[in-house]
């Protein structure tokens, strides 16, 4: 079948097999069993259940419960129920983090919802010859409906009659004016669905005029249909950071199950050397190797991670960007393409006056000083050849009318008491508004229209103030005028007045002619300056609408998203390109204009497959597609549908592209901050595993519990790991490129740091564990407490060392994190607290009391955790050396 837009009205009746009276009741009700209702069909949604389980998918999450049940099992059957303690605070963990996953996963749904509420729940259609009042999910394929001003549009109909109709389609195909509307064929067979003239489009609204038409599509056929068929097919793929703590989890799970397996196997071993094998002993082979993965698994990462996140959307929503999802906040800090629609993204979606013209004075701009009669004769047809209606401080009615009246308004212009005696209504054929009105006690008629037919019917000019005939020479230089408005993209008005015979057929004949307006939707003030951001910082913004190309260009040149080699393409253009020949030119692209809603998410993936992480901001129904493929989707607060703010990651409450710039910095900061404290954690985590590596293979000595490490991985760790995820944004942060999303959290640098960090902290650990157990407590397991308070210790003050990674901590005051310093005192207190208690320490940790321990072993553990600071300083200070040394300046390289 020939697409519907290219055939006549009578062949489309042929075609639905109906007729201009509509169809019968019972035709009607055997179309609707065999189409179904006229409404989107919903997404299966997972149960909370399912929701809760898919968080334990996790190989970090998997090997945490397995230890945590058979530890459990062991300490029933053993009948040492004091050690559920360890059991049950990993689960309970687990648990937590469970919960927060499935809270989080509501964004299919929400979009959806918005979509399925779209329609308006009536519609008139004529059934048998007779008007009825329908539900509009009642509506099939062939019925005949009515469309007058007011009306949503309810399905997708070729119109046969159309009387001045105008309808607004901005959320399906980002005009922000309306659309004019007829019943001629069109012959392009892949016209847009812009250019589909003959067409109103599901969730359109009409703003003019009345007409009627054959529904040809509905449900999920219709254009809306298919966006929410592309939402459903989308895929929520994992963000950068949840793909790197993933690939990290992976990587650990598999060190714990190697560690713990060779130290399981190993102390077997010994004991069947020795002849000291039996349950006791196996027992104890098994809460080490449970002791190991506790060790190595940092408890507290998801909720560091996950608070750590909520602290950035907070920040970010005080700078009017509302965080839908939280990963979205760290992505952000990676995106190196953002591709923005036009109309009320980049632009106000208001027209405004830009130029004007009259003979006298040729093309003026608005912010010049405008004088004379001709002038004020314009204003006066602009204001009174218009049908804006004023309520309060609102100008309602059509975009184009209503920007005439707000330039009238900005100037103070008062027009003279007119009364409007008669009009002839603009229609798409004669191009023309005219309206006959007295003024001052004359009759005037004042038209306005399209320059070209306009300037056609004048037969007079007006040149400052004196009305004379129209010359060639006059002609010339408005049609010059109205081509240089045109090669800015503006949308142009000619004016003309009448003062003699002014009955309604002759009006239109023989006209004054009076000047020429030429408007756009401006692009907003703010946006060329964080054009100019955006690059500086690594990314490269688009402009992807499906507006005019011409309007396109002339928005993008202004704002500077368009080079001086850049390549504007059009949907249509864009359709006859293979991947192979996109994907060559990538590089260059810099406006796609009139692009579908298809081509958008095509864009999105081209760029996805380059290897780009891309964001896309929108605010109509043909953005949401592209916005939920995109890695990070961003909608509009206020102009934005609600289908476009559900399918989003974040919205803009101002809709200010400037605010995606403020955003972008807020997720650099982030990743900075969940990469210190994951650098922290990690760093402690390595060195917990090799002093029980090294305590139980080479030692053979009892070392930490499981319990002790709980305590120092959701403890001692967690506080200072969630106050460097609060540090100050480093100031070139946007003077950076965007980090590369293929680096692993635990690679280069980062990873290198990580193992000696743990392997200074290691050397501290066992120093405190060997001075107690064979010079100051010989024959006794105080050593344990002292190795414990040191691990605790060094932790703390490990965390100024983390503030500044790649520099040292005094190059800045050590205590510029408030957060920092009242953690470091916390979890001080808490462990001197509880190893200083009577009993408590005893119960929680089989600790050594305080007269035990003794002063030496205080003072021991202490100074030892202290020098963790001068170690990790010469550290940073030789691999600062070596790249040096490894990547010289540029001055030697000449």
């Amino acid at each position: 079948m020939k697409p519907v837009y290219t055939l006549t009205p009578d062949e489309t009746f042929e075609e639905f097999k109906t007729r201009r009276e509509g169809l019968s009741d019972q035709e009607a009700t055997q179309r609707l069993a065999q189409y179904g209702k006229n409404k989107l069909t919903e997404e299966k949604k997972k149960s909370l259940i399912a929701k809760f389980f898919d968080q334990f998918k996790d190989m970090m999450v998997i090997v945490l419960l397995v230890a945590s049940v058979v530890s459990a099992m062991l300490a029933i059957m053993e009948g040492k129920y004091e050690d559920l303690i360890e059991s049950g605070l990993i689960l309970l963990i687990v648990v937590i983090n469970a919960i927060v996953g499935v809270v989080q996963e509501s964004k299919a749904e929400a979009s959806m919802e918005a979509l399925k509420n779209l329609n308006k729940p009536f519609a008139k259609v004529l059934r048998g010859g007779v008007v009825s009042k329908i539900k509009s999910e009642d509506i099939v394929p062939g019925d005949v409906v009515i469309l007058e001003a007011g009306d949503v549009v309810p399905a997708d109909i070729r119109l046969f009659e159309s009387a001045s109709l105008k309808v607004e389609e901005a959320a399906l195909t980002g005009e922000s004016v309306p659309a004019e509307k007829s019943v001629e064929s069109i012959t392009n067979e892949a016209a847009p669905l812009g250019d589909r003239s003959n067409m109103c489009h599901g969730t359109g609204i009409i703003q003019f005029g009345r007409g009627q038409g054959v529904v040809v599509a509905t449900g999920m056929s219709t254009e809306v249909g298919k966006i929410a068929g592309m939402l459903n097919e989308s895929e929520n793929e994992q963000t950068p950071l949840q793909a790197q703590l993933s690939k990290t989890a992976k990587t650990l799970s598999i060190l714990v199950l190697a560690i713990a397996t060779v130290i399981f196997a190993a102390t077997i071993i010994r004991g069947l050397i020795e002849d000291t094998l039996g349950s006791a002993m196996i027992t104890a082979a098994f809460m080490t190797a449970v002791a190991i993965a506790v060790a190595a698994i940092p408890e507290g990462l998801p909720a560091v991670v996950t608070i750590v996140l909520a602290i950035g959307v907070r920040r970010m929503s005080e700078k009017k960007a509302i965080v839908r999802n939280l990963p979205a906040v760290e992505t952000l800090g990676c995106c190196e393409i953002i591709c923005s629609d036009k109309t009320g993204t980049l632009t106000l979606n208001k027209m405004t006056v830009k130029k004007l013209f009259v003979l006298n004075d040729g093309i003026q701009k608005t912010g010049e000083e405008k004088k004379g009669d001709d002038f004020y004769t314009l204003l006066r047809c602009m204001s009174v050849c218009n049908d804006t209606r004023r309520e309060g401080d609102k100008l309602l009615g059509d975009p184009t009318e209503t920007a005439l009246v707000a330039y009238a308004d900005e100037l103070s212009y008062d027009s003279a008491p007119y009364t409007r005696l008669d009009e002839i209504p603009f229609d798409s054929v004669r191009k023309l508004m005219s309206t006959i009105n007295l003024v001052d006690g004359r009759t005037v008629a004042h038209i306005k229209g399209a320059p070209d037919i306009l300037l056609d019917k004048c037969a007079y000019v007006l040149v400052n103030g004196e009305i004379r005939e129209i010359t060639n020479i006059d002609r010339e230089q408005i049609l010059n005028a109205n081509a240089s408005m045109a090669s800015g993209a503006l949308r142009i008005l000619g004016a003309a007045i009448k003062m003699d015979h002014l009955q309604k057929s002759e009006i239109e004949s023989d006209m004054i002619f009076v000047g020429l307006v030429g408007m756009i939707d401006p692009p907003r003030a703010e946006v060329k300056d964080a054009v100019v951001k955006c690059r500086r910082a690594g990314m490269k913004p688009i402009m992807i609408t499906g507006d005019h190309a011409a309007t396109a260009e002339a928005i993008a040149r202004e704002i500077g998203i368009l080079t001086e080699d850049g390549i504007i393409m059009t949907g249509a253009e864009l359709d006859k390109l293979s991947d192979e020949e996109m994907t060559a030119n990538l590089a260059r692209f810099c406006v796609f204009a009139r692009v579908s809603p298809e081509n958008k998410v095509r864009i999105v993936k081209a760029y996805q497959a380059d290897g780009k992480k891309v964001a896309m901001t929108g605010d109509g129904v043909n953005d949401a597609p592209s916005i939920k493929s995109a890695d990070i989707g961003i909608g509009m607060g206020i102009t934005g549908t609600d289908v476009s703010k559900g399918a989003s990651d974040v919205v803009l409450a101002d809709d200010n592209f400037a605010t995606i710039i403020t955003a972008v910095e807020e997720g650099r900061k982030v990743y900075s901050n969940i990469k210190k404290a994951v650098q922290y954690l990690l760093s402690a985590n390595i060195a917990e595993v090799l002093c029980l590596f090294i305590a139980t293979l080479f030692l053979n000595v009892n070392f930490l519990t499981p319990v002790m490490i709980l305590w120092v991985n959701l403890v001692t760790d967690s506080l200072p790991a969630l106050a460097l995820g609060m540090e100050k944004v480093d100031r070139d942060v946007m003077n950076q490129p965007p980090r590369k999303t293929g680096v692993g959290l635990l690679s280069g640098k980062t990873g290198r740091d990580i193992i000696i960090q743990g392997m200074l902290q290691t050397v501290l650990i066992m120093t405190s564990f060997c001075i107690g157990k064979y010079v100051l407590f010989p024959g006794t397991d105080t050593a344990m407490t002292m190795a414990f308070i040191t691990l605790c210790v060094v932790q703390l003050f490990h965390s100024y060392n983390m503030r500044f990674p790649d520099r040292s901590l005094f190059s800045e005051n050590p205590f510029g994190n408030k957060a920092l310093n009242v953690s470091f005192i916390i979890c001080a207190t808490l462990l001197f607290l509880v190893l200083l208690l009577p009993g408590v320490g005893a119960v929680l940790f089989d600790a050594a009391s305080p007269n035990e321990l003794g002063w030496q072993g205080w003072l021991t553990a202490i100074v030892l955790s202290i020098g963790i600071v001068p170690l990790t300083e010469l550290q940073k200070l030789i691999s600062k050396l070596v790249k040096t040394r490894v990547s010289p300046s540029k001055s030697e390289l000449h």
